[in-house]
Formats: C-alpha cells, structure tokens, sequence
C-alpha cells in the first residue's frame, strides 16, 4: 500500500510502499477513502504523543472507508465492502470505562495514527472492531463521515454532553479549525448564541457561515475575556478552548459568568502542557473545568440523525481536498502555514 509515513519526530515526511496491513483477530482492515488533516497528526509527527514508540510511522486517525478484511473472531454483523468510520479513539470493550459506556477514556485505547500505524494510507487495521465501528448511511460522502472521527465528533460530545448546551446559553468558542467550527454549527444547532474566537479573519468568515453571531479577532483586543462578559452582560455559560493552549484556556475561562462551564478539548503540549490558570475564579464564580476527550461509537447515531435531518452539516467545513502525495506537506505545514477549514486526504 501506498502511505505517508516519518522514521524519526519531526524528521522528514514522505509517501512509500509499505505492507498491507492484516486484520487481528477481533479486527479489521479498512480501505481508507477519505482521511482527515488534523493538528493532533502534527503534533504526533512532532513527538508531542507518547505511544508512538516504532519507526517507521503512519499517521491519520480521521477516516473512512469500506470494510476490505474481517477477523476471525468478529462478529458476524460486519462484512467486507461495508461503509464506516470509527472515533479515533478505540475502545476494547472490556474495561471499566467501556462497561460504564466511556470508552473515549478505555484504559486500553488504541488510537490509528498513535498507537498503531494511521490512515494517511490506502489501508488502516482497527482492533476490537465490534465495539468501534460504526456504520455509515449510504448517503453519506466518504470526506464528510472522515471529519467525524475526531473534530466533529469530540466537539459534538464536548458540546452537548460535557458542556451540556442549552436553547438560548451563551456559548464561547476559543479557535476555530475543524474542532472549533464543528462546536460552532453544533452550539448553534442547539439553539444556542455563539461567540467565535481566532486571530484568522478566513477562520472567522467560517465560523460566522456555521452560526457564529458574534466574531472576535484576538490581534484586535486587548482582553478577549472581558469583550465577551460585556458583550453578554456577564460571560459565557460555556466556554471551549478548542485550539489547546495557555493563552486560549486562559481567555476561555475568564470569559465565564458566574456557575460557567469551561470545557478543554485543544491539546496543551509543549510549553503549554502546564499552563498557569486563574483557578480561583472557580472558586468565586463556581465555575466548572472539564474534560472531553472524544466520542465512543455507540454515541454517534444521534450525531449521524442530526445529519440526516439537516440540523449539522458538517460537510460544510471541508475547505479542501488532496491526494496523499501532498499530505506530507500539508502536515509539515498545517501550524506554519494555518488554513482555514477541513483538510480531507484521499489516499486511493
């Protein structure tokens, strides 16, 4: 199979012939027909991840595609040629966050991309696939199901679950790439009033066409927070940092009212894998912190009927297309070079 593939952090990427990949016994093997370009792939590739531990490596995590090799112990509900996806982070189906139905925090994730060999390829293998693979309607696109895995499918979790939105609320959206937009159109779709955040003006045009009705760009102002506690006559209900740094989770909690939510879903790596926070404002305002950290499988089919009817359109974020020779730059690229929207591969 032809894929993208790195032999040392942050050394050079490049397309190859590598082996086809086997399905293990309770897995499967996927014939990618769509990827994703996504910041959590860079920041793999720059050794901000500890579970890749082999060169060579493939990175990708966002797919989808057709069932193309079935292992010998799934279960019969799953036949070569189907159409799925699968949340990038893998359950096992066993331990104690997956009995309780949290398998986006299992204890023995695998993650395509991290732990194992990634989608920036003609064919991934995914484990346990019983428990991480989800079927996709017929009328969805292979690039629109691809930019659920991660993006839009963590911001529809951190959204609704963990930030627990509501008609009406005053939501604060802090970075507006994929995951970002993706909690703007969800928020709106839930009725919500939306305030966008990012120091692109593209990403901003972006974030106003998914329902934003207030944009921010943070070049202009000097205390972000404080433009949107004044802006709503006392702060968000909830805010989302969905870039991953200190400034962005700094700003997004300050810009609460009192009994807020602030919800991280960015990766803080780097010299920000341990910012200095305001945390006493949790204190006298109440405030919430809160994680979120993907969605399990078997919470994508109110996503995907929100699809259907048209209340998401998730398809409208994808700003481009590319074949996988350019994925190497793309990904070399992608935090040098920021462009506004979804990135999708298309490895065949």
């Amino acid at each position: 199979m032809r894929a993208v593939l790195f032999d040392s952090f942050g050394g050079p990427l490049r397309c190859d012939t590598l082996p086809d990949p086997t399905p293990s016994p309770h897995g499967v093997v996927i014939r990618v027909h769509a990827t994703g370009l996504c910041r959590s792939d860079w920041h793999g590739w720059q050794g901000h991840d500890p579970d890749i531990l082999e060169f060579p490596h493939v990175p990708g995590h966002e797919l989808a595609g057709e069932v193309a090799a079935v292992g010998t112990q799934v279960a019969g509900s799953w036949r070569v040629g189907d159409r799925v996806t699968v949340p990038f982070v893998c359950a096992c189906g066993s331990c104690v966050p997956c009995k309780r139905g949290d398998g986006q925090v299992c204890d023995a994730q695998t993650q395509p991309g991290f732990t194992h060999w990634g989608s920036y390829a003609q064919y991934v293998a995914i484990h346990h696939a019983d428990v991480n693979l989800v079927a996709l309607p017929d009328a969805m696109p292979y690039a629109t199901a691809a930019s659920l895995g991660c993006r839009f499918a963590t911001a529809f979790r951190a959204v609704v679950d963990q930030g627990r939105v509501r008609d009406g609320e005053w939501v604060a959206v802090f970075g507006c790439g994929g995951v970002g937009l993706s909690a703007v159109m969800i928020a709106r779709a839930l009725g919500a009033r939306v305030i966008a955040v990012d120091v692109s003006a593209d990403a901003l045009t972006l974030a106003s066409a998914a329902g934003a009705e207030f944009v921010l760009n943070a070049r202009e102002h000097e205390d972000v927070a404080e433009v949107i506690r004044a802006h709503t006559n006392g702060g968000a209900d909830s805010a989302y940092d969905a870039l991953g740094s200190a400034i962005t989770a700094k700003q997004a909690l300050c810009s609460l009212r009192k009994n807020g939510r602030h919800v991280q879903i960015g990766l803080l790596a780097g010299d920000d894998a341990e910012p200095r926070l305001p945390l006493h404002l949790l204190i006298g305002r109440e405030l919430e912190l809160i994680g979120s950290h993907g969605m399990a499988a078997h919470a994508y089919p109110r996503m995907l009927d929100m699809v259907a009817s048209g209340q998401l359109n998730p398809g409208q974020l994808i700003t481009r297309h590319i074949p996988l020779e350019e994925a190497p730059f793309a990904l070399a690229t992608m935090v040098s070079e920021p462009r506004a929207g979804v990135t999708i591969i298309t490895p065949a």
